[in-house]
Protein backbone atom coordinates (compact mmCIF):
# COMPACT_ATOMS: atom_id res chain seq x y z
CA UNK A 1 0.00 0.00 0.00
CA UNK A 2 1.38 3.40 -0.98
CA UNK A 3 -0.20 6.66 0.21
CA UNK A 4 1.11 9.89 -1.33
CA UNK A 5 0.34 12.99 0.71
CA UNK A 6 0.39 15.08 -2.47
CA UNK A 7 -2.87 13.37 -3.52
CA UNK A 8 -4.22 12.16 -0.15
CA UNK A 9 -7.44 13.73 1.16
CA UNK A 10 -5.77 15.16 4.24
CA UNK A 11 -5.76 18.47 6.04
CA UNK A 12 -3.89 18.90 9.29
CA UNK A 13 -4.73 21.72 11.69
CA UNK A 14 -2.23 23.98 13.43
CA UNK A 15 -4.75 25.39 15.92
CA UNK A 16 -6.57 23.48 18.62
CA UNK A 17 -10.22 22.79 17.59
CA UNK A 18 -12.52 24.89 19.75
CA UNK A 19 -14.92 22.03 20.50
CA UNK A 20 -12.26 19.39 21.27
CA UNK A 21 -12.62 18.33 24.90
CA UNK A 22 -10.16 15.45 25.29
CA UNK A 23 -6.74 14.58 23.75
CA UNK A 24 -8.10 11.91 21.39
CA UNK A 25 -10.74 14.27 20.01
CA UNK A 26 -8.22 17.07 19.57
CA UNK A 27 -5.53 14.94 17.94
CA UNK A 28 -7.78 12.92 15.62
CA UNK A 29 -9.21 16.20 14.30
CA UNK A 30 -5.87 17.97 14.02
CA UNK A 31 -4.11 15.03 12.35
CA UNK A 32 -6.81 14.62 9.72
CA UNK A 33 -8.34 11.30 10.80
CA UNK A 34 -11.93 12.45 11.30
CA UNK A 35 -14.16 15.46 10.66
CA UNK A 36 -17.28 16.41 12.57
CA UNK A 37 -20.41 15.86 10.46
CA UNK A 38 -23.09 16.48 13.11
CA UNK A 39 -23.33 16.49 16.91
CA UNK A 40 -22.11 13.03 17.96
CA UNK A 41 -21.39 11.90 14.37
CA UNK A 42 -18.06 11.92 12.53
CA UNK A 43 -16.81 11.36 9.00
CA UNK A 44 -13.85 8.99 8.76
CA UNK A 45 -11.20 10.42 6.44
CA UNK A 46 -8.78 8.12 4.55
CA UNK A 47 -6.18 7.85 7.34
CA UNK A 48 -8.89 7.35 9.96
CA UNK A 49 -10.67 4.72 7.90
CA UNK A 50 -7.39 2.78 7.60
CA UNK A 51 -7.02 2.75 11.40
CA UNK A 52 -10.69 1.86 11.92
CA UNK A 53 -10.42 -1.01 9.43
CA UNK A 54 -7.26 -2.35 11.08
CA UNK A 55 -8.97 -2.34 14.48
CA UNK A 56 -11.97 -4.11 12.94
CA UNK A 57 -9.70 -6.70 11.30
CA UNK A 58 -8.10 -7.57 14.64
CA UNK A 59 -11.51 -8.02 16.22
CA UNK A 60 -12.71 -10.18 13.31
CA UNK A 61 -9.57 -12.29 13.65
CA UNK A 62 -10.04 -12.89 17.37
CA UNK A 63 -13.78 -13.53 17.07
CA UNK A 64 -13.16 -16.12 14.34
CA UNK A 65 -10.43 -17.73 16.44
CA UNK A 66 -12.96 -18.07 19.27
CA UNK A 67 -15.42 -19.84 16.96
CA UNK A 68 -17.54 -16.86 15.97
CA UNK A 69 -19.34 -16.61 12.64
CA UNK A 70 -19.91 -13.17 11.15
CA UNK A 71 -23.31 -11.93 10.03
CA UNK A 72 -24.66 -8.48 9.21
CA UNK A 73 -28.06 -7.15 10.23
CA UNK A 74 -29.78 -4.00 9.01
CA UNK A 75 -29.62 -0.96 11.26
CA UNK A 76 -33.21 0.02 10.40
CA UNK A 77 -35.46 -2.36 12.32
CA UNK A 78 -39.22 -2.73 12.87
CA UNK A 79 -40.80 -2.02 16.23
CA UNK A 80 -42.46 -5.42 16.75
CA UNK A 81 -39.45 -7.42 18.06
CA UNK A 82 -38.63 -4.64 20.51
CA UNK A 83 -42.22 -4.65 21.77
CA UNK A 84 -41.89 -8.38 22.45
CA UNK A 85 -38.77 -7.78 24.56
CA UNK A 86 -40.34 -4.61 26.05
CA UNK A 87 -37.27 -2.59 25.12
CA UNK A 88 -39.16 -0.21 22.84
CA UNK A 89 -40.44 1.42 26.03
CA UNK A 90 -37.45 0.58 28.25
CA UNK A 91 -35.07 2.53 26.03
CA UNK A 92 -37.34 5.58 26.20
CA UNK A 93 -35.70 8.65 24.66
CA UNK A 94 -32.36 6.89 24.14
CA UNK A 95 -33.30 5.50 20.73
CA UNK A 96 -33.98 7.10 17.36
CA UNK A 97 -37.45 6.20 16.15
CA UNK A 98 -39.20 6.97 12.87
CA UNK A 99 -42.22 6.04 10.78
CA UNK A 100 -42.26 4.82 7.22
CA UNK A 101 -44.69 6.16 4.61
CA UNK A 102 -47.32 3.63 5.71
CA UNK A 103 -47.12 4.72 9.34
CA UNK A 104 -45.12 1.73 10.55
CA UNK A 105 -42.81 2.28 13.52
CA UNK A 106 -39.07 1.67 13.13
CA UNK A 107 -35.93 2.37 15.10
CA UNK A 108 -32.23 2.76 14.36
CA UNK A 109 -30.79 -0.17 16.24
CA UNK A 110 -28.90 0.56 19.48
CA UNK A 111 -28.17 -3.19 19.88
CA UNK A 112 -29.38 -6.38 18.19
CA UNK A 113 -30.26 -8.99 20.84
CA UNK A 114 -33.74 -9.37 19.43
CA UNK A 115 -32.57 -9.87 15.86
CA UNK A 116 -29.90 -12.42 16.77
CA UNK A 117 -32.49 -14.38 18.75
CA UNK A 118 -34.97 -14.34 15.88
CA UNK A 119 -32.27 -15.42 13.42
CA UNK A 120 -31.31 -18.40 15.57
CA UNK A 121 -34.98 -19.28 16.01
CA UNK A 122 -35.40 -19.26 12.24
CA UNK A 123 -32.21 -21.14 11.37
CA UNK A 124 -31.88 -23.84 14.06
CA UNK A 125 -34.03 -26.75 15.18
CA UNK A 126 -32.07 -29.21 17.34
CA UNK A 127 -29.20 -29.65 19.76
CA UNK A 128 -26.95 -30.48 16.79
CA UNK A 129 -26.92 -26.77 15.85
CA UNK A 130 -25.36 -25.75 19.18
CA UNK A 131 -23.26 -24.24 20.70
CA UNK A 132 -23.31 -21.24 18.38
CA UNK A 133 -21.49 -17.90 18.41
CA UNK A 134 -22.50 -15.16 15.97
CA UNK A 135 -21.07 -11.66 15.65
CA UNK A 136 -21.24 -8.54 13.51
CA UNK A 137 -19.43 -5.23 13.17
CA UNK A 138 -22.04 -2.63 12.44
CA UNK A 139 -23.04 0.98 13.01
CA UNK A 140 -25.27 1.59 16.03
CA UNK A 141 -27.36 4.60 17.02
CA UNK A 142 -28.29 6.09 20.39
CA UNK A 143 -29.85 9.48 20.98
CA UNK A 144 -27.30 10.74 23.49
CA UNK A 145 -28.60 13.81 25.26
CA UNK A 146 -25.09 15.32 25.42
CA UNK A 147 -22.69 13.75 22.90
CA UNK A 148 -19.16 14.66 23.93
CA UNK A 149 -15.54 13.58 23.83
CA UNK A 150 -15.49 13.13 20.08
CA UNK A 151 -15.61 9.39 19.38
CA UNK A 152 -15.93 8.53 23.08
CA UNK A 153 -19.64 9.33 23.33
CA UNK A 154 -21.47 9.74 20.05
CA UNK A 155 -24.89 9.23 18.59
CA UNK A 156 -23.58 7.06 15.76
CA UNK A 157 -20.75 4.61 16.39
CA UNK A 158 -19.26 1.37 15.10
CA UNK A 159 -19.66 -1.63 17.37
CA UNK A 160 -18.69 -5.29 17.38
CA UNK A 161 -21.44 -7.29 19.05
CA UNK A 162 -21.33 -11.05 19.51
CA UNK A 163 -23.86 -13.50 20.99
CA UNK A 164 -23.40 -17.05 22.17
CA UNK A 165 -26.23 -19.59 22.25
CA UNK A 166 -25.77 -22.61 24.52
CA UNK A 167 -28.09 -25.37 25.66
CA UNK A 168 -26.92 -25.43 29.28
CA UNK A 169 -25.79 -22.97 31.91
CA UNK A 170 -22.40 -24.71 31.96
CA UNK A 171 -22.20 -24.12 28.22
CA UNK A 172 -22.89 -20.43 28.73
CA UNK A 173 -20.09 -20.20 31.27
CA UNK A 174 -17.70 -21.89 28.83
CA UNK A 175 -18.66 -19.47 26.04
CA UNK A 176 -18.33 -16.52 28.40
CA UNK A 177 -14.85 -17.63 29.51
CA UNK A 178 -13.77 -18.14 25.89
CA UNK A 179 -14.93 -14.66 24.88
CA UNK A 180 -13.28 -13.14 27.94
CA UNK A 181 -9.93 -14.56 26.80
CA UNK A 182 -10.56 -13.45 23.21
CA UNK A 183 -11.16 -9.90 24.43
CA UNK A 184 -7.92 -9.93 26.39
CA UNK A 185 -6.03 -11.05 23.29
CA UNK A 186 -7.72 -8.43 21.12
CA UNK A 187 -7.02 -5.54 23.47
CA UNK A 188 -3.43 -6.67 23.87
CA UNK A 189 -2.99 -6.56 20.10
CA UNK A 190 -4.60 -3.13 20.00
CA UNK A 191 -2.06 -1.87 22.53
CA UNK A 192 -4.74 -1.01 25.09
CA UNK A 193 -3.81 -1.15 28.75
CA UNK A 194 -7.04 -2.22 30.42
CA UNK A 195 -8.64 -3.53 33.60
CA UNK A 196 -11.49 -6.04 33.81
CA UNK A 197 -14.05 -4.92 36.38
CA UNK A 198 -17.35 -6.20 37.70
CA UNK A 199 -20.21 -4.24 36.19
CA UNK A 200 -23.97 -3.82 35.99
CA UNK A 201 -25.99 -5.29 33.11
CA UNK A 202 -28.35 -2.33 32.76
CA UNK A 203 -30.91 -2.43 29.94
CA UNK A 204 -29.25 -5.54 28.49
CA UNK A 205 -30.38 -7.73 31.38
CA UNK A 206 -28.61 -10.85 32.55
CA UNK A 207 -26.50 -11.89 35.50
CA UNK A 208 -22.70 -12.01 35.35
CA UNK A 209 -21.34 -8.83 33.78
CA UNK A 210 -17.84 -7.43 33.33
CA UNK A 211 -16.45 -4.32 31.68
CA UNK A 212 -13.08 -3.86 30.03
CA UNK A 213 -11.89 -0.35 30.91
CA UNK A 214 -8.97 1.34 29.18
CA UNK A 215 -7.14 3.37 31.81
CA UNK A 216 -7.47 7.07 30.98
CA UNK A 217 -7.94 10.23 33.04
CA UNK A 218 -10.64 11.41 30.61
CA UNK A 219 -12.69 8.22 31.05
CA UNK A 220 -16.32 8.64 32.06
CA UNK A 221 -16.26 5.44 34.11
CA UNK A 222 -14.86 5.44 37.64
CA UNK A 223 -13.71 2.09 38.93
CA UNK A 224 -12.19 0.80 42.11
CA UNK A 225 -9.39 -1.61 42.96
CA UNK A 226 -8.37 -3.16 46.25
CA UNK A 227 -5.02 -2.60 47.95
CA UNK A 228 -4.96 -6.19 49.23
CA UNK A 229 -6.71 -8.43 46.67
CA UNK A 230 -7.58 -8.58 42.96
CA UNK A 231 -11.06 -7.08 43.37
CA UNK A 232 -11.97 -4.47 40.74
CA UNK A 233 -15.40 -3.07 39.91
CA UNK A 234 -17.13 -0.18 38.26
CA UNK A 235 -18.38 2.10 41.04
CA UNK A 236 -21.93 1.37 39.87
CA UNK A 237 -21.39 -2.31 40.72
CA UNK A 238 -19.69 -1.89 44.11
CA UNK A 239 -21.60 -3.68 46.86
CA UNK A 240 -21.50 -1.99 50.26
CA UNK A 241 -20.58 -4.34 53.14
CA UNK A 242 -23.31 -4.10 55.78
CA UNK A 243 -22.08 -3.65 59.37
CA UNK A 244 -23.26 -5.91 62.15
CA UNK A 245 -26.46 -4.90 63.88
CA UNK A 246 -25.83 -3.07 67.20
CA UNK A 247 -26.28 -5.21 70.29
CA UNK A 248 -27.26 -2.26 72.51
CA UNK A 249 -30.84 -1.01 72.34
CA UNK A 250 -31.03 2.75 71.84
CA UNK A 251 -33.20 4.93 74.12
CA UNK A 252 -36.61 6.09 72.97
CA UNK A 253 -36.90 8.48 70.05
CA UNK A 254 -36.64 12.15 71.03
CA UNK A 255 -37.65 15.17 68.93
CA UNK A 256 -35.68 18.42 69.32
CA UNK A 257 -36.05 21.93 67.99
CA UNK A 258 -33.24 22.48 65.51
CA UNK A 259 -33.99 25.76 63.72
CA UNK A 260 -31.98 26.78 60.66
CA UNK A 261 -30.34 23.39 60.15
CA UNK A 262 -31.34 22.31 56.63
CA UNK A 263 -27.86 20.90 55.93
CA UNK A 264 -25.97 18.06 57.56
CA UNK A 265 -23.09 20.35 58.54
CA UNK A 266 -25.37 22.85 60.28
CA UNK A 267 -27.22 20.03 62.04
CA UNK A 268 -24.02 18.44 63.38
CA UNK A 269 -22.76 21.80 64.65
CA UNK A 270 -26.00 22.45 66.53
CA UNK A 271 -26.22 18.89 67.91
CA UNK A 272 -22.72 19.20 69.39
CA UNK A 273 -23.30 22.72 70.67
CA UNK A 274 -26.46 21.61 72.50
CA UNK A 275 -25.11 18.17 73.42
CA UNK A 276 -28.23 16.46 72.09
CA UNK A 277 -28.76 13.13 73.81
CA UNK A 278 -25.90 13.96 76.17
CA UNK A 279 -23.38 13.80 73.30
CA UNK A 280 -20.95 16.35 71.94
CA UNK A 281 -19.22 14.02 69.50
CA UNK A 282 -21.82 13.92 66.73
CA UNK A 283 -20.45 13.48 63.19
CA UNK A 284 -22.09 13.48 59.77
CA UNK A 285 -21.86 9.68 59.77
CA UNK A 286 -24.27 9.59 62.74
CA UNK A 287 -26.98 11.35 60.76
CA UNK A 288 -29.38 9.87 58.22
CA UNK A 289 -29.80 11.95 55.08
CA UNK A 290 -33.04 11.38 53.19
CA UNK A 291 -32.94 12.36 49.53
CA UNK A 292 -36.13 12.60 47.48
CA UNK A 293 -35.99 11.59 43.81
CA UNK A 294 -38.48 11.14 41.02
CA UNK A 295 -38.26 7.74 39.32
CA UNK A 296 -39.02 7.68 35.60
CA UNK A 297 -39.97 4.24 34.29
CA UNK A 298 -40.76 4.06 30.56
CA UNK A 299 -44.45 3.37 30.05
CA UNK A 300 -45.39 4.04 33.69
CA UNK A 301 -46.32 7.10 35.78
CA UNK A 302 -43.46 8.79 37.63
CA UNK A 303 -42.94 7.72 41.25
CA UNK A 304 -41.60 9.61 44.27
CA UNK A 305 -38.87 7.66 46.04
CA UNK A 306 -36.95 8.58 49.20
CA UNK A 307 -33.40 7.26 49.60
CA UNK A 308 -31.79 7.10 53.06
CA UNK A 309 -27.99 7.30 53.23
CA UNK A 310 -25.55 8.13 56.04
CA UNK A 311 -25.11 11.89 56.27
CA UNK A 312 -21.43 11.77 55.36
CA UNK A 313 -22.36 10.35 51.93
CA UNK A 314 -23.99 11.78 48.83
CA UNK A 315 -26.44 10.01 46.53
CA UNK A 316 -24.59 9.09 43.34
CA UNK A 317 -27.21 9.38 40.58
CA UNK A 318 -25.24 7.06 38.27
CA UNK A 319 -25.22 4.34 40.93
CA UNK A 320 -28.89 5.02 41.61
CA UNK A 321 -29.75 4.72 37.90
CA UNK A 322 -27.81 1.47 37.69
CA UNK A 323 -29.75 0.09 40.66
CA UNK A 324 -33.10 1.19 39.20
CA UNK A 325 -32.46 0.22 35.55
CA UNK A 326 -34.24 0.38 33.20
CA UNK A 327 -35.78 3.25 35.20
CA UNK A 328 -33.89 6.49 35.80
CA UNK A 329 -34.07 9.09 38.56
CA UNK A 330 -33.84 12.85 38.92
CA UNK A 331 -33.81 14.94 42.07
CA UNK A 332 -37.32 15.83 43.24
CA UNK A 333 -37.99 19.56 43.32
CA UNK A 334 -41.78 20.02 43.63
CA UNK A 335 -41.97 20.11 47.43
CA UNK A 336 -44.92 22.48 47.27
CA UNK A 337 -46.99 19.59 45.90
CA UNK A 338 -45.86 17.31 48.76
CA UNK A 339 -46.17 19.23 52.07
CA UNK A 340 -45.61 15.95 53.90
CA UNK A 341 -42.02 15.96 52.60
CA UNK A 342 -40.46 18.81 54.57
CA UNK A 343 -37.36 19.83 52.67
CA UNK A 344 -34.26 19.68 54.87
CA UNK A 345 -36.11 17.96 57.72
CA UNK A 346 -37.24 14.63 56.27
CA UNK A 347 -37.11 11.52 58.44
CA UNK A 348 -37.97 7.90 57.59
CA UNK A 349 -40.40 7.46 60.48
CA UNK A 350 -44.00 7.58 59.29
CA UNK A 351 -43.01 8.70 55.80
CA UNK A 352 -45.75 8.49 53.14
CA UNK A 353 -43.55 7.51 50.20
CA UNK A 354 -41.60 4.47 49.10
CA UNK A 355 -38.45 4.34 51.22
CA UNK A 356 -35.21 2.50 50.45
CA UNK A 357 -32.09 2.68 52.58
CA UNK A 358 -28.35 2.26 52.21
CA UNK A 359 -27.03 -1.17 53.32
CA UNK A 360 -25.34 0.55 56.29
CA UNK A 361 -28.79 1.28 57.73
CA UNK A 362 -29.06 -2.08 59.49
CA UNK A 363 -31.69 -3.18 61.97
CA UNK A 364 -30.98 -1.71 65.38
CA UNK A 365 -28.88 1.19 64.13
CA UNK A 366 -29.85 4.56 65.64
CA UNK A 367 -29.75 7.85 63.75
CA UNK A 368 -30.07 11.60 64.05
CA UNK A 369 -32.47 12.53 61.27
CA UNK A 370 -35.36 14.79 60.32
CA UNK A 371 -38.58 14.82 62.33
CA UNK A 372 -40.78 15.65 59.30
CA UNK A 373 -41.52 19.07 60.80
CA UNK A 374 -39.93 22.41 59.87
CA UNK A 375 -36.97 23.20 62.11
CA UNK A 376 -37.07 19.90 64.03
CA UNK A 377 -34.91 16.74 64.09
CA UNK A 378 -35.11 13.50 66.04
CA UNK A 379 -32.42 11.43 67.77
CA UNK A 380 -32.46 7.70 68.55
CA UNK A 381 -34.44 6.94 65.39
CA UNK A 382 -33.86 3.19 65.16
CA UNK A 383 -34.10 1.10 62.02
CA UNK A 384 -36.49 -1.81 62.56
CA UNK A 385 -38.12 -0.13 65.53
CA UNK A 386 -39.12 3.39 64.46
CA UNK A 387 -39.01 2.77 60.72
CA UNK A 388 -38.58 -0.16 58.37
CA UNK A 389 -37.23 0.45 54.85
CA UNK A 390 -38.91 -1.42 52.00
CA UNK A 391 -35.48 -2.62 50.99
CA UNK A 392 -31.87 -1.60 50.50
CA UNK A 393 -30.37 0.18 47.52
CA UNK A 394 -26.82 0.89 46.36
CA UNK A 395 -27.04 4.64 45.79
CA UNK A 396 -24.46 6.25 48.09
CA UNK A 397 -21.18 7.43 46.58
CA UNK A 398 -18.13 5.18 46.72
CA UNK A 399 -14.93 6.73 48.05
CA UNK A 400 -11.24 5.97 48.17
CA UNK A 401 -10.45 4.28 51.46
CA UNK A 402 -13.75 2.41 51.72
CA UNK A 403 -13.33 -1.22 52.82
CA UNK A 404 -13.05 -3.80 50.06
CA UNK A 405 -16.32 -5.75 49.76
CA UNK A 406 -14.43 -8.85 48.60
CA UNK A 407 -11.66 -9.38 51.15
CA UNK A 408 -12.54 -6.84 53.85
CA UNK A 409 -8.85 -6.34 54.60
CA UNK A 410 -7.91 -3.88 51.90
CA UNK A 411 -9.08 -0.40 50.98
CA UNK A 412 -10.54 0.78 47.72
CA UNK A 413 -8.57 3.00 45.37
CA UNK A 414 -10.25 5.05 42.64
CA UNK A 415 -9.28 5.26 38.97
CA UNK A 416 -10.88 6.40 35.73
CA UNK A 417 -11.28 4.50 32.50
CA UNK A 418 -12.94 4.33 29.09
CA UNK A 419 -15.33 1.43 28.57
CA UNK A 420 -14.04 -0.44 25.51
CA UNK A 421 -15.78 -3.77 26.02
CA UNK A 422 -18.64 -5.29 27.99
CA UNK A 423 -19.60 -8.94 28.36
CA UNK A 424 -22.80 -10.35 29.88
CA UNK A 425 -24.28 -13.69 30.74
CA UNK A 426 -27.72 -12.78 29.43
CA UNK A 427 -29.37 -16.06 30.30
CA UNK A 428 -32.81 -16.70 28.82
CA UNK A 429 -34.35 -13.23 28.86
CA UNK A 430 -34.57 -13.06 25.07
CA UNK A 431 -35.08 -16.73 24.31
CA UNK A 432 -37.95 -16.66 26.81
CA UNK A 433 -39.41 -13.53 25.22
CA UNK A 434 -39.40 -15.11 21.75
CA UNK A 435 -40.09 -18.67 22.97
CA UNK A 436 -37.00 -20.04 21.25
CA UNK A 437 -36.94 -23.81 21.79
CA UNK A 438 -35.00 -26.53 20.03
CA UNK A 439 -35.10 -30.31 20.17
CA UNK A 440 -32.82 -31.69 22.88
CA UNK A 441 -30.82 -34.92 22.94
CA UNK A 442 -33.69 -36.68 24.71
CA UNK A 443 -36.25 -35.45 22.19
CA UNK A 444 -37.68 -32.86 24.58
CA UNK A 445 -37.68 -29.07 23.98
CA UNK A 446 -34.66 -27.15 25.28
CA UNK A 447 -34.51 -23.38 25.61
CA UNK A 448 -31.03 -21.99 24.79
CA UNK A 449 -29.26 -19.53 27.06
CA UNK A 450 -27.38 -16.52 25.73
CA UNK A 451 -24.24 -14.49 26.28
CA UNK A 452 -23.64 -11.00 24.90
CA UNK A 453 -20.19 -9.58 24.11
CA UNK A 454 -19.73 -6.00 22.85
CA UNK A 455 -16.77 -3.84 21.84
CA UNK A 456 -17.04 -0.22 20.77
CA UNK A 457 -14.84 -0.24 17.68
CA UNK A 458 -14.80 3.51 16.99
CA UNK A 459 -14.50 4.13 20.72
CA UNK A 460 -11.49 1.77 20.79
CA UNK A 461 -9.78 4.00 18.21
CA UNK A 462 -10.26 6.98 20.53
CA UNK A 463 -9.07 4.97 23.55
CA UNK A 464 -5.90 3.98 21.69
CA UNK A 465 -5.31 7.65 20.85
CA UNK A 466 -5.81 8.56 24.53
CA UNK A 467 -3.19 6.07 25.66
CA UNK A 468 -0.74 6.54 22.77
CA UNK A 469 0.19 10.17 22.23
CA UNK A 470 2.65 12.76 23.43
CA UNK A 471 2.85 16.54 23.31
CA UNK A 472 3.70 16.44 19.59
CA UNK A 473 1.00 14.12 18.31
CA UNK A 474 -0.28 10.56 18.04
CA UNK A 475 1.86 7.43 18.56
CA UNK A 476 -0.03 4.54 16.98
CA UNK A 477 0.77 0.95 18.00
CA UNK A 478 2.13 -1.08 15.07
CA UNK A 479 -0.96 -3.23 14.53
CA UNK A 480 -3.32 -0.28 14.06
CA UNK A 481 -1.10 2.42 12.52
CA UNK A 482 -2.25 3.65 9.10
CA UNK A 483 1.22 2.83 7.69
CA UNK A 484 4.37 0.97 8.72
CA UNK A 485 6.66 3.85 7.81
CA UNK A 486 6.32 7.55 6.98
CA UNK A 487 8.82 8.80 4.39
CA UNK A 488 9.48 12.54 4.43
CA UNK A 489 11.06 14.19 1.41
CA UNK A 490 12.88 17.02 3.17
CA UNK A 491 13.85 18.86 0.03
CA UNK A 492 12.63 19.32 -3.52
CA UNK A 493 13.19 17.71 -6.89
CA UNK A 494 15.84 15.07 -6.28
CA UNK A 495 14.73 14.33 -2.70
CA UNK A 496 11.09 13.86 -3.77
CA UNK A 497 12.10 11.50 -6.56
CA UNK A 498 14.36 9.56 -4.19
CA UNK A 499 11.59 9.35 -1.61
CA UNK A 500 9.14 7.96 -4.16
CA UNK A 501 11.70 5.44 -5.39
CA UNK A 502 12.36 4.25 -1.84
CA UNK A 503 8.61 4.10 -1.16
CA UNK A 504 8.14 1.84 -4.18
CA UNK A 505 10.87 -0.51 -2.93
CA UNK A 506 9.33 -0.72 0.54
CA UNK A 507 5.85 -1.40 -0.87
CA UNK A 508 7.35 -4.17 -2.99
CA UNK A 509 8.82 -5.60 0.23
CA UNK A 510 5.30 -5.84 1.67
CA UNK A 511 5.27 -2.68 3.79
CA UNK A 512 2.55 -0.06 4.01
CA UNK A 513 4.06 3.31 3.21
CA UNK A 514 2.94 6.92 3.67
CA UNK A 515 5.20 9.32 1.76
CA UNK A 516 5.16 13.10 2.10
CA UNK A 517 5.88 14.19 -1.46
CA UNK A 518 4.00 17.47 -1.27
CA UNK A 519 5.56 20.20 -3.38
CA UNK A 520 6.06 23.69 -2.00
CA UNK A 521 5.71 22.51 1.62
CA UNK A 522 8.64 23.24 3.92
CA UNK A 523 10.59 20.50 5.67
CA UNK A 524 9.54 21.94 9.05
CA UNK A 525 5.85 21.63 8.23
CA UNK A 526 6.39 18.08 6.97
CA UNK A 527 8.19 17.08 10.16
CA UNK A 528 5.44 18.62 12.32
CA UNK A 529 2.76 16.81 10.33
CA UNK A 530 4.64 13.51 10.58
CA UNK A 531 4.72 13.78 14.36
CA UNK A 532 1.06 14.78 14.48
CA UNK A 533 -0.06 11.90 12.23
CA UNK A 534 1.70 9.45 14.52
CA UNK A 535 3.35 6.76 12.36
CA UNK A 536 6.19 6.15 14.77
CA UNK A 537 8.84 5.11 12.18
CA UNK A 538 9.90 7.69 9.66
CA UNK A 539 12.60 7.98 7.03
CA UNK A 540 13.90 11.44 6.14
CA UNK A 541 15.17 11.76 2.59
CA UNK A 542 17.40 14.85 2.69
CA UNK A 543 20.61 16.17 1.17
CA UNK A 544 22.60 13.01 1.88
CA UNK A 545 20.24 10.97 -0.28
CA UNK A 546 22.54 11.80 -3.21
CA UNK A 547 25.28 9.98 -1.29
CA UNK A 548 23.01 6.98 -0.68
CA UNK A 549 22.09 7.81 2.94
CA UNK A 550 18.80 8.67 4.67
CA UNK A 551 17.87 9.30 8.30
CA UNK A 552 15.82 6.69 10.17
CA UNK A 553 13.75 7.96 13.11
CA UNK A 554 11.83 6.02 15.74
CA UNK A 555 9.69 8.29 17.93
CA UNK A 556 9.10 5.64 20.56
CA UNK A 557 12.79 5.14 21.30
CA UNK A 558 14.05 8.56 20.19
CA UNK A 559 16.48 6.83 17.81
CA UNK A 560 17.85 8.90 14.92
CA UNK A 561 20.50 7.33 12.69
CA UNK A 562 21.89 7.86 9.23
CA UNK A 563 21.39 4.60 7.37
CA UNK A 564 22.42 3.48 3.91
CA UNK A 565 19.30 3.56 1.77
CA UNK A 566 19.94 -0.05 0.78
CA UNK A 567 19.69 -1.07 4.44
CA UNK A 568 16.36 0.68 5.13
CA UNK A 569 14.10 -2.34 4.35
CA UNK A 570 16.10 -4.44 6.82
CA UNK A 571 16.13 -1.72 9.51
CA UNK A 572 12.37 -1.23 9.27
CA UNK A 573 11.66 -4.96 9.25
CA UNK A 574 13.84 -5.36 12.36
CA UNK A 575 12.08 -2.51 14.18
CA UNK A 576 8.70 -4.03 13.31
CA UNK A 577 9.79 -7.28 14.93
Amino acid sequence: MLLRMSTLLLKTLREEPADAEVPSHRLLLRAGYVRRAAPGAYTWLPLGKLVLDRVSAILRDEMAAAGGQEVAFPALLPREPYDVSNRWTEYGDDIFTLKDRRGGDYLLAPTHEEMFTLLVQDMTSSYRDFPLVLFQIQTKYRDEARPRGGLLRGREFLMKDAYSFSLTDDGLEEAYASMRVAYQRAFSRLGLSHTIVSAMSGAMGGSASEEFLATAEVGEDTFVGCTSCSYAANTEAVVTPAPESPRVTAPALEVHDTPDTPTIASLVDLANARALGGRSDWTAADTLKNVVVTVHTPGRPDEVLVIGVPGDREVDLRRLDAALAPATATLFDDFAARPDLVKGYIGPQGIKARYLADPRVVAGSAWLTGANEPGRHAINVVAGRDFTPEGTIEAADVRAGDPCPACGAGELTMRRGIEIGHIFQLGRRYTDAFKLDVLGVDGKPVRPTMGCYGIGVSRAVAAIAEQHHDERGLLWPDEVAPADVHIVAAGKDGQVAAALELAGELVAAGLRVLVDDRPQVSAGVKFTDAELIGVTRSVVVGRRSAEGYVEFRDRRTGERNDVAVTDIPRVIATSLG
